[in-house]
């Protein structure tokens, strides 16, 4: 089989070609369809992730080592398995479950695999999905999505699924409460479209992009702002009932502040993306304004059960997607990193 990998640390993805691998024990082996392509495969990529203050967080000490093949938005066909696998029927159309733990620690055994400190996730610690066949370790982590559209369906597994996540941590009231959704990529777009399912009737929608803008508005973003505009925190800050919650899709210094001064009384701020950087805090005003500041990573093996389940439901497309052959892994990775998407990146070893 061929498979694109990291060979080297902010060096471009390399082809590699080897003997096609052969489930044993309880793991499932897919013929991949579909790969979606994240920009954490970016931050995979280079290496690290931006600290701030000149700082950086190696992924090479967090035992992250090449070669890494990439891609963990995972769908395909399921091809064989192990024999302690059990039923797991041959060629059926699946969407993997990627964030996997070590399987014994408190996290895993609560279900939060994807908080577990000593993941072995798909794309990242495992061999992902930038290739013709991947190897999944247990077929609980496979989830039905036949009468979906592939391309559409492998965004679930990290773009959809992150969002889905940290829309549950907003709490409040969503029939009253204002939401602010930061950043107006793949992941915003798949939030503004969640969140109407889930019940939030009052949404804004922040992105210096004025097409990204003129996209929220089309998708039903009661009010977009230009974070950058100075009179946009003066909207925020004069919603009736004010901002109760903001997600943060991009996260680096400018978008985190700009949450945290637009947030009411009692708000909560929830980063989400990794672009880096840091900020400064005057501490009393923690409790003076009573703010809850976390942070939300993918989501659990329950929370992409739930969320797929609302899809199918609701009849729901998240994101635009454009497919592009497995082969073009490289591209489209430069195509992430230049900002030349307007949703979603999906590669394809099927027609």
């Amino acid at each position: 089989m061929k498979r694109f990998a990291v060979t080297a640390f902010g060096r471009p993805l390399c082809a590699l070609v080897e003997d096609d691998p052969v489930p044993r024990g309880s793991e499932v082996l897919l013929d991949l369809e579909r790969c979606g392509v994240c920009h954490t495969d970016l931050h995979l990529r280079e290496g690290h992730y931006d600290l701030g203050g000149g700082r950086r967080l190696s992924l090479a000490d967090r035992g992250v080592t090449p070669p890494v093949t990439l891609g963990h938005e995972i769908l395909g066909r399921i091809a064989a398995a192990g024999p302690e696998a059990g039923e797991v029927g041959i060629g059926r159309r699946v969407l993997v479950f990627p964030w996997i733990g070590c399987g014994t620690c408190h996290r895993c055994l609560a279900g939060e695999e994807n908080l577990c400190a000593a993941g072995r996730c798909l794309g990242v610690h495992r061999p992902g999905g930038f290739a013709e066949k991947v190897v999944v370790p247990h077929p609980r982590y496979l989830i039905d999505v036949e009468g979906l559209d592939p391309s559409a369906a492998a965004t679930l597994a990290c773009s959809g699924l992150t969002a889905y996540s940290a829309l549950r941590k907003v709490g409040g009231d969503p029939a009253r409460d204002w939401l602010l959704l930061i950043g107006a990529g793949g992941l915003g777009q798949s939030a503004l479209r969640l969140a109407r399912a889930l019940g939030h009737t009052r949404i804004a929608v922040a992105d210096t992009a004025p097409d990204k803008r003129a996209r929220a508005l089309a998708l039903g973003a009661d009010l977009v702002l230009d974070p950058a505009d100075p009179g946009a925190r003066t909207a925020l800050l004069g919603l009736e009932t004010g901002l109760a919650a903001a997600i943060d899709f991009v996260g680096n210094a400018e978008t985190t502040r700009f949450a945290i001064d637009t947030l009411r009384r009692g708000g909560r701020s929830i980063t989400v993306g990794m672009f880096g950087g840091e900020i400064s805090l005057s501490l009393p005003l923690l409790p003076l304004r009573a703010l809850t500041l976390t942070g939300s990573y993918v989501g659990n093996l329950g929370e992409l059960r739930d969320l797929v389940a609302l899809v199918k439901t609701h009849g729901l497309t998240l994101v635009e997607t454009e497919t592009l052959p497995l082969a073009q892994a490289e591209e489209a990775m430069r195509r992430l990193e230049a900002g030349a998407v307007a949703g979603r990146l999906v590669l394809s070893n099927r027609s």
